[in-house]
């Protein structure tokens, strides 16, 4: 069991991320993010992916193990990640286990056998089996694991092997699978290749009209919700939508006021005179609940906790300095000590360990250590060599490859929760004392002194901080002014009336909320007022809602269903378009089927131009000098059709033309070189286009999303 720890501990980001960060980079979906806690439906499920259910059991378990790798301290926004991290991952898993299926895409127990005593084991096999003196994957190791205990494996023992290890090397599996597959039909056929470059090389010369939509007036076209609608049929694919919400909301203020903050200055000055008297600094910034923990450690100027450091480190050990403003804090700082002391510490050692790092159990008894680490510091002294006896007898396997020397900044050596207080202290010692044998938690060291680099003042300071908060007036009255717009204005007009006679400023949230959103425009942790708009109706007000330093009011301006936005809400985005289409109607009827260039032109008094001299016009162009980007005039250009007549009104991107082709001129042919340089570079662009191979298979997906049900 304690290898599978150590995956644990040290490949924790490989539970769910081994999958992610194969996977995730081919999901390119909008963020949708819930939060909260679990209510409502009573449904076990969560979702639905091409019809295989997302239990909530299933769901809760992956988030769980993600917030662990964060110690368990998800606070914020980052509740709202992991959760949809969660979710893309667990999409992305589903989607592609059903490809795999339909195409017998399988991964064997040989392969997975060949993949673990390989170098392309997964990277939390590599972090539990690697060489401490190398960093190599020691695949002996790795092998005798499995051999003895994975493979005999039974019950939690067994469930962890597979979720932690073997699932997610499976899936990467059948996943590098299926990548290799759609690489290989990657292919750009030669006939394919001679008609582009025939095409590029082919130039057209054209004469044109262009008139303008703004030769039509906008007053004369009008735009109804119908024609809107119309066009939305039309390209469905362009407009389709998720259901989703339109919000506004009146923020009220509780921020901490003036008053407030002198409040904090006269509490923490009041405590200056005891603070500066008071000889356990320590205990004082204990007891007295400052913000600020007291840092038992001399740091140089530059590391100090404060933006106050020039005035703070001229103190004479005793004083106290403030009160200050630091950020949100009301600070005292009090000068603890001062010492000079060098930024690092060069050292050498020889280590003979009583226990094993990774389990705790103990491998030699403490009196064997002694005298083995006295009769090495003896043979030193009566000149052994240092780096023969280290290599020889040194367990710190670590520090082999540079012959037991390490270097420690002052830092790291006064924390003596990561670093052996035993040792540090040898190393601070004031005595004089360079060489010297010393039992730590690892067993008993010989110790050499080798080098104090850079030796400058340091500092010891307490701070005694209290954070500037809101007092219960400035949070009532706040509240009060909330509940009062919330009561007074039961809808949308009423809150809109309210709020222009109270000089209130209204919130629009130009982007659509949808079901498992989490911020609300500037109100970033605001799933509860997502969650209430999704239950509301239109023109609905709400209740106020605590969120961070400010109350709420909100009030939903728009409901959209799923499919199809409404007329009134798309509108800004479309309505240009389709008076532009309703122009090209208006023109093109003027201009009649078979109309001439004179025709046209004379028609809305336009000139006849030309294009195309410049031999810029090719097939592949992405527009005209004269016009700029117009796909459809370039594609007419090539028409031999319209070498003999002119065309048809062609509907455009700034207006509407009618085009006759003057000539169709041959650049010379490209040299072999360059026409295989652009055969590379065509193959290259496929494989990119093909990159986006799962967003396609996710598009053809059933996904069902019902986390808002859970949260």
């Amino acid at each position: 069991m304690q290898i599978i720890q150590n995956i644990r501990d040290k490949g924790a980001a490989i539970v769910i991320g081994v999958i992610a960060l194969s996977l995730i980079g081919f999901i390119m979906m909008d963020a949708k993010q819930g939060g909260g806690s679990m209510f409502g439906s009573n449904s076990t499920s969560v979702g639905k992916i091409n019809g295989q259910s997302v239990e909530r059991q299933e769901f809760s378990d992956k988030v769980k193990q993600v917030e662990e790798q964060y110690g368990g301290r998800v606070t914020g926004t980052q509740v709202y990640q992991v959760r949809q991290n969660v979710w893309d991952q667990i999409v992305a898993e589903k989607v592609l286990t059903g490809e795999f299926e339909k195409l017998g895409i399988g991964y064997t127990g040989k392969e997975v056998v060949t993949t673990i005593l390989s170098d392309d084991a997964p990277q939390s096999l590599k972090q539990a089996f690697s060489d401490k003196t190398t960093g190599q994957y020691d695949i002996a190791k790795a092998a005798t694991w499995w051999k003895n205990e994975a493979k005999k494996s039974k019950g939690d023992q067994r469930d962890a092997i597979m979720t932690q290890v073997i699932d997610p090397m499976v899936l990467q599996g059948k996943y590098s699978k299926y990548n290799g597959m759609i690489s290989a039909s990657a292919y750009y056929p030669t006939w394919m290749q001679e008609k582009e470059n025939a095409e590029k090389n082919t130039f057209a010369n054209i004469s044109y009209v262009s008139i303008p939509y703004n030769k039509v007036s906008d007053s004369t076209v009008t735009v109804s919700d119908e024609d809107i609608v119309n066009y939305m049929g039309k390209h469905k694919e362009l407009y389709k939508q998720e259901a989703g919400r339109y919000l506004s909301y009146v923020t009220f203020s509780s921020t901490a006021t003036t008053a407030d903050t002198m409040k904090a200055y006269e509490n923490v000055s009041s405590l200056k005179p005891t603070f500066m008297a008071d000889t356990n600094a320590k205990n004082f910034v204990a007891r007295n609940m400052s913000v600020v923990n007291y840092n038992d450690v001399y740091v140089p100027k530059s590391k100090l906790e404060t933006q106050q450091k020039d005035t703070v480190v001229a103190l004479s050990v005793g004083t106290v300095f403030g009160p200050y403003l630091d950020g949100k804090n009301i600070v005292l700082a009090k000068m603890v000590g001062v010492k000079t002391l060098p930024d690092s510490i060069k050292c050498r050692h020889i280590l003979i360990a009583t226990t094993n790092r990774e389990t705790g159990e103990q491998i030699l008894d403490s009196a064997v250590a002694h005298r083995r680490i006295d009769s090495i510091a003896g043979a030193i002294a009566a000149g052994a060599s240092f780096d023969q006896l280290e290599g020889q007898f040194s367990t710190d396997q670590a520090a082999h490859k540079d012959k037991g020397v390490m270097t420690f900044d002052i830092a790291t050596i006064q924390n003596k929760e990561s670093f052996a207080p035993e040792f540090g202290e040898f190393l601070l010692n004031e005595k004089g004392e360079t060489r010297k044998t010393v039992k730590t938690n690892f067993g008993w060291h010989y110790i050499e002194l080798l080098e104090k680099k850079n030796p400058s003042p340091a500092y010891k300071v307490a701070y005694m901080a209290k954070e500037i908060i809101a007092s219960d007036e400035t949070v009532n009255a706040a509240s009060s002014k909330a509940s009062k717009l919330s009561a007074e204005a039961r809808n949308e007009k009423a809150l809109k009336e309210y709020t222009k006679k109270n000089g209130l400023q209204i919130n629009d949230v130009p982007s659509m909320i949808k079901e498992n959103d989490y911020s609300v425009g500037g109100l970033t942790d605001a799933r509860q007022v997502v969650k209430w708009a999704f239950e509301a109706k239109q023109g609905e007000v709400s209740e106020p809602f605590s969120i961070g330093e400010q109350y709420a009011v909100a009030v939903v301006t728009g409901v959209e269903k799923e499919g199809l936005p409404t007329a009134k809400s798309i509108r800004p985005l479309i309505e240009a378009t389709v008076r532009n289409a309703k122009k090209a109607e208006i023109i093109s009827k003027k201009l009649g089927t078979s109309p001439t260039l004179e025709s046209a032109a004379a028609a809305y008094q336009v000139q006849v131009a030309t294009a195309g001299a410049d031999s810029t016009i090719t097939f592949g162009a992405q527009f005209i000098n004269s016009l700029g980007q117009e796909p459809k005039v370039i594609g007419a250009s090539f028409n031999k059709a319209y070498q003999t007549k002119a065309s048809e009104p062609i509907e455009g991107v700034n207006g509407v033309y009618v085009v006759k082709v003057n000539s169709l001129g041959n650049k010379p042919a490209d040299t072999p070189e360059n026409i295989a340089m652009q055969n590379d570079q065509r193959a290259k662009s496929i494989m990119q286009q093909m990159g986006g191979w799962f967003q396609s298979l996710k598009k053809l997906a059933d996904i069902k999303d019902n986390r808002s049900t859970m949260y």
